[in-house]
Parts: structure tokens; sequence; C-alpha cells
């Protein structure tokens, strides 16, 4: 059985920033997120809500739609997120079990 990576967009909040990152484990990274212990974008900007993420079982095609995405226009970005999750809702809690 192979692995499974994701593909995610955190914001700072509803039609805020957004950041789309790739991870093999999507609860760690969303928590590290959370909690401001990854230095850079996410942390300068507060992206600690988790509104969107897509699983995959290849690497390489994780890593190229998390590419296509981060060349998106922001609006194209803001229609991906509201199309599953209209009120831009943290899923930390649906993927961590604490909901």
């Amino acid at each position: 059985m192979g692995k499974t990576y994701f593909v995610y967009i955190m914001a700072s909040r509803k039609h805020g920033t957004v950041y789309t990152g790739v991870t093999n484990d999507l609860v760690r990274r969303a928590y590290e997120h959370r909690q401001g212990l990854l230095p850079g974008f996410t942390q300068e900007h507060g992206c600690k809500r988790l509104v969107w993420f897509e699983a995959h079982e290849d690497i390489d095609q994780a890593i190229l739609r998390e590419k296509r995405i981060k060349e998106w226009k922001r609006d194209w970005k803001e229609r991906l997120i509201e199309e599953r999750n209209p009120d831009w809702a943290d899923l930390w809690w649906e993927i961590s079990g604490q909901g």
C-alpha cells in the first residue's frame, strides 16, 4: 500500500491571505501551521486555518497540482475553496478527530 500525499490551502481568514502546500502528513503539517511552528510565509501572514485539501497517491501528481494552484489567479483559488467549503471553515477539526 502506497503513501498518500495532500495538496492543501491554509488561510488567515475568509478571503484573507492564502498559502498552498503539499505534504505526506496533513494532520502534522496543519498543526505546525496552526501553532506557528513553520517560519516563513504562513507564520508571517497568520495562515493558520486549513480551508481546502485533496489527496493524491502519486507525489509527482501532488507536486504538479500544488504548482498549478500556486500559479492560479486569486479568484480561482477562492472558487476552489468555496466549492467544498463556502464558509472557509477550519477543516483542522475534520482531519484531526478533535471535532
